[in-house]
């Protein structure tokens, strides 16, 4: 009996030492594990040791483009109106040698004071010494550029290393009454493209319709000018024609009169060289020949006698016979 009771002893006893061993072990593990540090991808991590804040890095610092969103940011105007920006987003990046210094400096919520208040205090500044009009109309455009060129004014002086990429400022609200007058001067600005569009519609139409008139004008003056043109050259060629005609008929003229002048002048000559005595004294002869008459009978016309002072004349052969009757003869 007493060695039953040693063997369960020693069974306890081993069970009790395997326990402990167990127990060691998973305390050890669990002391490896506690001493692991898990940090996100685009995150680094800062340690603490006493409250004193280490070179080396434990709580994860983002150090990747991350955006910063302020949400119902009031805005009160010149005019004492208090209007509300529901959304203003700030896109900035944290460079990672910057980290130690900034956490030291801010903390790990550096964005509160560098981002999120910065952005109160601007959006006040800029509301104060403007108008409704021109926060909600005029100016609206430049807001997010001002507010980006601000924060990252005073970025550069007290935290280096924290860069502003960009800022998305959304409309303001602000109250319904002025929101509705804001709404009709929109339905009328509306109105008013609408008609000045139309307008514009209407006079590049007339513009097309004069242009397409100018055209057609120019091409009927193109087409006059042409058959002017081409009657201009028909005339010429006309005058051309007419003139080498003309020409051709002077030419033949003055080659026919040139001609007749030397008949002329060639028969003169010969008429000279032929008006002889004798020859004029032959045509004498042939002419009282041609013209010889013949009287018979008593009464001869005295005339018809043969005058000796007058002896160039024609003289007529006259026949006085006795028995026979006077007979005229040509």
């Amino acid at each position: 009996m007493e060695n039953g009771f040693l063997k369960e002893n020693r069974k306890h006893i081993t069970l009790g030492v395997f326990l402990l061993v167990v127990g060691f072990f998973i305390l050890f593990i669990a002391t490896i594990y506690s001493g692991i540090h898990k940090i996100d991808e685009g995150s680094v991590g800062i340690y603490y040791r006493g409250g004193a804040l280490l070179d080396e890095i434990s709580d994860p610092v983002q150090i990747t483009i991350q955006t910063d969103t302020v949400e119902n940011v009031p805005c009160g105007t010149q005019g004492g109106v208090m209007i509300y920006f529901d959304r203003i987003e700030v896109v900035n990046i944290l460079k990672k040698k910057a980290v130690h210094d900034m956490v030291q400096n801010y903390t790990v919520d550096y964005d509160k004071p560098l981002i999120y208040q910065k952005v109160h205090h601007e959006i006040n500044q800029f509301c104060s010494k403007h108008t409704i009009q021109q926060v909600y109309i005029d100016l609206f455009d430049q807001i997010d550029e001002n507010l980006k060129s601000a924060l990252q004014e005073e970025l550069h002086i007290l935290a280096p290393g924290l860069y502003v990429q960009s800022v998305r400022v959304t409309k303001p609200r602000i109250p319904d009454a002025i929101k509705a007058n804001y709404e009709q001067i929109e339905t009328e600005k509306t109105k008013l493209l609408v008609a000045v569009e139309h307008q514009k519609v209407v006079e590049k139409e007339a513009e097309t319709d004069r242009k397409k008139s100018i055209i057609e004008a120019e091409k009927v003056a193109q087409v006059a000018d042409v058959k002017f043109k081409q009657n201009i050259a028909e005339k010429e060629m006309e005058k051309t024609v007419n003139q080498l005609q003309d020409q051709i008929h002077l030419a033949k003229e003055k080659a026919n009169a040139d001609a007749e002048f030397y008949r002329v002048a060639k028969e003169s000559e010969a008429n000279a060289k032929l008006l002889t005595k004798e020859y004029i004294e032959l045509q004498r002869i042939k002419a009282i020949r041609e013209n010889n008459k013949i009287y018979y009978g008593d009464s001869i016309p005295k005339a018809f006698l043969q005058d000796n002072n007058r002896s160039d004349r024609s003289l007529s052969t006259v026949l006085l016979p006795t028995d026979s009757p006077q007979i005229e003869s040509n």
